[in-house]
């Protein structure tokens, strides 16, 4: 904790010179995760050749290091930091939702660009609280980091496994339910299957579950990097009340805009995490072998 403190504590200049030097050895001398990393990088994008792909994986090494020290530094930030660096493209849009409808909103967004700042930002420049839904992660250290850091300004993050209950307790109270949706599920999670970034990939169907229970509206959210430490927000209509139970018509268009966002900024998504580590043919194969 003492190494968060003091990287918390440093100008943004220094933050990130420091940035710079950790992206080094994070690439060169430890090789974080890098061959998944690269795997990620070729089968998302075949068109490109090696060379391409070198370069495009340097470029988020540099802002992988730079975001989770922004994220840090966030802990000594104040509301009008946030609000000078994180700007809102549309936030009329945002007004009308909350003007417009008496339940709540649920936000959903990838991990790109800084998505930490971006529910400081939001929070910031409307004044709805903007409650995260998030997996603990296993660092407890980290994880009680990052608790502080997203309920500083009045947020209340709940672990998935808090969320049904709570929502349903306080369907009555309006706020924003923010759900980062482009986590890879277990095998044991209800999930659905669909191309995304030339592939067949796995999705959580746990925002489309919830929206269709509390007929809550869906948005989507897109955080661009503008310059180093600014950004941009720009939301979507994903999901509009009444649904239908059938097909899976937000995931489907979830998937459509996450894939349009990282096309459009590749080296600001998060490619270190393992994105495609089921493999449908398999998992549905031992289904049918499995004895009765």
């Amino acid at each position: 904790m003492l190494l968060y403190r003091m990287l918390s504590w440093l100008p943004f200049p220094i933050l990130y010179l420091a940035a710079w030097v950790g992206s080094l050895v994070l690439y060169y001398v430890v090789g974080y995760r890098k061959s998944v990393v690269f795997q990620n990088l070729g089968r998302a994008f075949p068109e490109m050749d090696a060379n391409e792909i070198t370069v495009l994986a340097k470029k988020f090494y540099r802002q992988l290091v730079q975001v989770a020290f922004e994220i840090v530094k966030a802990r000594r930030m104040s509301k009008a930091d946030f609000r000078k660096r994180v700007k809102l493209l549309n936030p009329e849009l945002l007004e009308q939702y909350s003007n417009g409808f008496q339940d709540s909103v649920i936000l959903t967004t990838i991990h790109q660009g800084n998505w930490e700042w971006m529910l400081h930002g939001t929070t910031t420049a409307t004044g709805i609280p903007m409650d995260a839904v998030y997996k603990p992660l296993h660092n407890k250290t980290v994880d009680k980091l990052i608790f502080d850091i997203r309920s500083q300004f009045g947020s209340h993050p709940m672990t998935v496994d808090q969320s049904v209950k709570d929502i349903l307790r306080r369907r009555k109270e309006f706020r924003f339910f923010v759900m980062v949706a482009d986590q890879s599920p277990i095998a044991r999670e209800r999930s659905h299957w669909t191309q995304f970034l030339n592939q067949e990939a796995a999705f959580y169907l746990g925002t489309e579950i919830i929206a269709k229970l509390t007929q809550f509206p869906v948005l989507f959210a897109q955080c661009r990097r503008v310059r180093r430490g600014y950004y941009t927000i720009e939301f979507h209509p994903l999901g509009m009340p009444p649904y239908e139970k059938e097909p899976h018509d937000i995931t489907e268009r979830f998937v459509q805009l996450a894939e349009q966002a990282i096309r459009s900024e590749p080296e600001s998504w998060l490619w270190s995490n393992r994105r495609w580590k089921r493999d449908r043919a398999a998992e549905e194969s031992k289904k049918t072998t499995k004895p009765s």
